[in-house]
């Protein structure tokens, strides 16, 4: 898909060399729910790629910070990154919010089930 839209894909370990020039720095928790137990374990290795005011300086200076939220602040992302002009984690999770309405509304049978269901809601007015 990359070759055919002409663009590369690389896969780095150094995350100031990932994001060297990045137009978007996106990152997640280091520990999923449920996985709690691990915290302890993986603090450690996950604390280089802390995205961190460093970090975005090497990105563009267009550059956007996105996470999927909940962010664990001074985890995975510092204060001052999240809460930057650059950050636009609030922006992601409204969108987010709309698709997954939007995924809900199509799996309870779409629009022509709307319709209905007000009538029933409203005491079939």
């Amino acid at each position: 898909m990359a070759e055919k839209n002409q663009c590369e894909v690389k896969l780095l370990q150094d995350p100031h060399a990932a994001v060297e020039g990045a137009d978007a720095v996106y990152t997640d928790v280091c520990v999923s729910m449920g996985m709690e137990h691990e915290s302890t374990k993986r603090a450690p290795i996950f604390r280089p790629f802390q995205v961190n005011e460093a970090l975005m300086q090497k990105a563009a200076s267009h550059a956007v910070f996105m996470h999927c939220l909940p962010a664990r602040r001074g985890e995975e992302v510092t204060d001052a990154v999240i809460d930057s002009p650059q950050s636009i984690v609030f922006d992601q999770a409204e969108n987010r919010l709309h698709a997954q309405k939007a995924l809900l509304l199509l799996l309870l049978g779409g629009l022509a089930n709307t319709a209905s269901f007000r009538q029933t809601v409203n005491g079939g007015q």
